[in-house]
């Protein structure tokens, strides 16, 4: 019973491994052939995205989509990672039970709403006080994108580094008040650095929530190739990829293309991934 139990276990680490490789091997193949009759300079650093130009030629640039991604995605984590941390020290730490369960349950509920609410909500509520408080023609831009982001990513910053909070021992917390130090001390210089594992992992869903995100911010972002600015109406590398799929003719460069920017947009979470987890390593080195 216990070599079959292992051998189970054996083959579900073999299974996931093997979607992650056969992914990253058909994003390869699909997207290296576009790439390589544009060009690697004018796809990644082209600034123009107009693939169905029958005038001066098609052109496809994704250098606004990368900046465009990269700025909302920096922008949500900027705003949601401290309000994510502090929530989750709080229900770990300091709230009282009854009103910590209050609060997982609003957590969770926002966990279970489906990306195509956020993105109506923001649409029929976000977009126009936007318009109206910065007298803009469109409130659909980058701005408006990061808030919904930010509201995204707060279950699974606040969910992860909860878990890695409370999974800190006890005697830590309790060596720490008997030197002196305040419980609010404790929580920040000892609990915190404590659980920093978790914490980054919890960054890190946050990221991939945030980057990976589609539905939602077509429909507030605007969907324009412009490059980004913050009261912009703009493209993400998600969106780029679901606006431009369903006019893309099989087989054409057009499509090959749209392959191409999902293969950049794997690797830059990879990388990511990967960045954050040496930091980490270093850290706990140090």
């Amino acid at each position: 019973m216990e070599q079959a139990i292992h051998l189970i276990f054996l083959l579900c680490g073999i299974v996931a491994v093997g979607f992650v490789l056969c992914i990253s091997v058909y994003l390869v193949i699909s997207g290296l052939p576009a790439i390589r009759e544009i060009g690697l300079t004018k796809f990644l650093f082209g600034k123009v995205w107009a693939p169905t130009n029958a005038t001066t030629g098609p052109q496809f640039g994704i250098l606004p989509f990368i900046l465009t991604s990269v700025y909302g995605t920096a922008g949500a984590l900027l705003l949601g990672v401290p309000v994510g941390l502090m929530t989750a020290i709080f229900l770990a730490k300091a709230a009282p039970p009854r009103l910590a369960a209050v609060i997982r349950t609003a957590v969770q509920l926002l966990a279970g709403i489906p990306s195509v609410v956020y993105g109506l909500v923001g649409m029929i509520v976000l977009v126009p006080a936007i318009r109206r408080a910065f007298g803009l023609g469109s409130g659909a831009c980058l701005l408006a994108a990061i808030l919904v982001l930010t509201v995204m990513v707060l279950p699974s910053i606040i969910n992860v580094a909860e878990t890695a909070l409370q999974a800190v021992p006890r005697e830590y917390e309790e060596a720490s008040l008997a030197l002196g130090a305040t419980e609010t001390e404790t929580y920040f210089r000892v609990s915190l650095p404590a659980a920093r594992s978790g914490v980054a992992a919890a960054v890190v869903l946050g990221v991939g929530r945030a980057i990976g995100e589609a539905m939602a911010i077509i429909m507030v972002a605007g969907n324009v190739a412009n490059m980004p600015g913050l009261f912009t109406s703009v493209r993400f590398l998600t969106t780029g990829i679901i606006s431009g799929m369903s006019d893309a003719a099989v087989g054409s460069l057009y499509q090959q293309a749209l392959f191409s920017i999902g293969l950049v947009l794997f690797l830059f979470i990879m990388l990511i991934n990967v960045l954050l987890n040496v930091c980490i390593k270093r850290k706990k080195e140090d």
